[in-house]
C-alpha cells in the first residue's frame, strides 16, 4: 500500500462533523457539493469575513479636484473668502496709512536751540578785592577761587560781579604801582580759574560812573567802548547794565552790539544783560540789541514785605509773561526766610534764566555750605531745583500757562475771623506729553486743593522738590494739602503711565 491509498482510508475513516453554517436546509443538512463543499464551510473557517482588497484601496484615494470645489463649497463661497481676503490686507494698509499720517501731521514741539546764556544758572556776588580780603577774609578772591569746583557741582554756569566801581572797572586807572593794579591782577586770576572749570564771568556796570570816565576823555562814546574792548579782551563773557543810567543809549548799544559780535565766536557768545530798575526801561527801545533783561520778582524796599505783598507781586508777574524777550529772574526785594525758599522755587521754575543772589543767611562764607540743619536744606533745595532745570526740556523752554486756583482753606490761626490769606498761585511748565506744576503757598495757612479744580490736568504725580525738602515719592493732586509758606514741584503724569 502506497501513501496515497493510505491517505484516502484515513479519510474514509474520520467522522465526519457538521458544520454550524450548514445552510438553508437546516441543521444538520449535508452541502450538495458532497464532502469538498463541506470543507470550504468548515467551523474551522472566519466567521468575519473581510471585504475586498479593491473596495479598501478605493476608499483611500485622495480626493479629486471636483470632489475638493464641492467639499468647498460653491463658487459663491469661493468669491466671499477672496473678498475677505483682499478686505482683510486694505484694513490693514489703511490703518498703517492712518498711523503715519497722525505721526507726521501731530502737532509736536519743535525743539528751542539754546544758548550757553539761556540754558545757565547766573550767580550775583560781590567780591571783596581789597587786599585785606585775601589775608584774613572769607568772601576774598582767593577763597572764591577755592570755592568754584563746588559751585559749579550745584550747578551755577556764570557769576555776575556786581557792586565794582569806575576806579576798579575803568582801565584809565590802572597803572603799574597802586591798589588798581592788584584789583586787576584778582579780576584776572578769578578769570582764568573760572574759565579753566567751564565757569563764566560777567561783569556790572550798574556801579561804572560813566561821567567820571568822560571827563578824562572828550568823547563819551570812546571811553565806553575803550572800557568794553578792555574787558572783553580779559575774557569776559559779558557786561551787565542798569536800564536807569542815561548814558547807555540806543546809539551806544547799537555800537556795542557790533563789538560784541566781533569777540563771540560759536558757542562762547559775549552777552549785553540789562538790568531793569523798577518799571523804567529808559536806556531800551529796542528789545534786540540786548541779550537778556533782568526782572526783578519783588519790588525794592527797605523793609520786609507781607505775604500779601509778596503774592501780589508774584501774580502780577505771572500774569504778565513776554514773549519777545529772554528774561532772567531775580528776587530783588527783601523776604522772610520762609518766603526765600519759596521765591528760589520760583525763580528757578519761571521761563527765562535764573539769577540767585548770594545770601548771607545761607551760611557765614555765603556759599551755601553750613553745618546747620537750615543750611543743608537749602543746599538740597538748590541742587534739586538746579539739576532737574539742567536736565528737563519742559523747565528750559517748555510753553507756560498761569492757572487760576480755587482752594478750600483750613486756617491754622487761632483768631474765629483770620484777616484773609494770600491766594495760591500756580503754573504749569508743559514739553510735549511733560507736564510740571508749580504750586506756591504764599500765605500763612494751609491750603486744600478743590476737586474742581484743574479737571483738564492729570491728577497724578511725583514730588520733584518742595521748599521744605520733606515730600518725596508719589502723590495725587486731590489729596494735597500745602503748608505755610510753601513752594511744590510736581511732575504730572497720567494715571497707569510715567513720562
Amino acid at each position: 500500500m502506497n501513501f496515497t491509498e493510505q491517505s484516502e482510508m484515513e479519510t474514509a475513516l474520520t467522522p465526519r462533523r457538521m458544520p454550524l453554517n450548514a445552510g438553508d436546509s437546516g441543521y444538520g443538512a449535508v452541502a450538495a457539493g458532497g464532502l469538498s463543499a463541506s470543507m470550504g464551510v468548515s467551523e474551522s473557517a472566519a466567521l468575519l469575513i473581510p471585504e475586498a482588497e479593491a473596495e479598501s484601496a478605493e476608499r483611500w484615494q485622495p480626493m479629486t479636484r471636483e470632489e475638493l470645489e464641492v467639499a468647498a463649497g460653491s463658487a459663491g463661497w469661493r468669491r466671499a473668502r477672496c473678498y475677505l481676503v483682499l478686505l482683510f490686507w486694505l484694513a490693514w494698509l489703511a490703518m498703517l496709512g492712518m498711523a503715519v499720517a497722525i505721526v507726521t501731521t501731530s502737532p509736536r514741539p519743535v525743539v528751542t536751540p539754546l544758548r550757553w546764556w539761556q540754558k545757565t544758572l547766573f550767580y550775583q556776588l560781590q567780591p571783596d578785592l581789597s587786599p585785606e580780603a585775601d589775608a584774613g577774609r572769607s568772601n576774598g578772591t582767593n577763597a572764591l577761587c577755592k570755592q568754584l569746583p563746588y559751585l559749579k557741582s550745584l550747578g551755577i554756569g556764570a557769576f555776575i560781579l556786581e557792586g565794582l566801581t569806575d576806579k576798579e572797572l575803568s582801565p584809565a586807572n590802572f597803572n603799574e604801582t597802586g591798589r588798581n593794579v592788584n584789583t586787576l591782577a584778582q579780576i584776572q586770576q578769578l578769570l582764568k580759574e573760572s574759565k579753566n572749570i567751564g565757569l563764566r564771568i560777567v561783569l556790572d556796570f550798574c556801579e561804572l560812573a560813566i561821567s567820571r570816565i568822560s571827563s578824562k576823555q572828550s568823547d563819551l562814546p570812546s571811553a565806553v567802548d575803550h572800557t568794553l574792548h578792555f574787558w572783553l579782551e580779559q575774557g569776559v563773557a559779558g557786561i551787565a547794565i542798569c536800564s536807569t543810567d542815561p548814558a547807555y543809549s540806543e546809539k551806544t548799544l547799537l555800537q556795542w552790539r557790533e563789538v560784541f559780535q566781533n569777540f563771540s565766536v560759536q558757542g562762547d557768545e559775549r552777552i549785553l544783560v540789562v538790568k531793569q530798575k523798577g518799571d523804567t526801561m529808559s536806556v531800551l527801545t529796542n528789545v534786540t540789541l540786548v541779550d537778556i533783561i533782568m526782572k526783578q520778582i519783588l519790588p525794592s524796599s527797605q523793609h520786609l514785605l507781607t505775604p500779601n505783598e509778596v503774592a501780589n507781586a508774584i501774580e502780577t508777574h505771572l500774569q504778565t509773561q513776554e514773549e519777545n524777550i529772554w528774561p532772567s529772574w531775580t528776587v530783588g526785594g527783601k523776604a522772610s526766610h520762609d518766603l526765600k525758599k519759596l521765591l528760589l522755587v520760583l525763580t528757578m521754575t519761571l521761563p527765562g534764566t535764573p539769577a540767585v543772589q548770594n545770601d548771607e543767611d545761607l551760611d557765614q562764607s555765603g556759599f551755601f555750605q553750613s553745618s546747620k540743619a537750615t543750611g543743608r536744606s537749602d543746599v538740597a533745595l538748590f541742587t534739586s531745583l538746579s539739576h532737574s532745570r539742567a536736565r528737563e526740556e519742559a523747565l528750559l523752554f517748555g510753553s507756560f500757562k498761569f492757572l487760576p486756583f480755587n482752594s478750600s482753606t483750613n486756617s491754622t490761626l487761632l483768631s474765629p475771623t483770620p484777616p484773609p490769606s494770600p491766594p495760591v498761585l500756580a503754573f504749569l511748565r508743559s514739553w510735549g506729553c511733560v507736564h510740571f506744576l508749580v504750586l506756591l503757598n504764599v500765605g500763612p495757612t494751609h491750603h486744600a486743593l478743590n476737586p474742581d479744580w484743574a479737571t483738564s490736568l492729570p491728577t497724578e504725580g511725583v514730588f520733584v522738590a518742595s521748599s521744605g525738602m520733606d515730600r518725596l515719592g508719589t502723590m495725587t493732586l486731590h489729596a494735597l494739602e500745602m503748608k505755610p509758606h510753601e513752594a511744590i514741584l510736581i511732575k504730572l503724569f497720567e494715571a497707569g503711565s510715567f513720562s
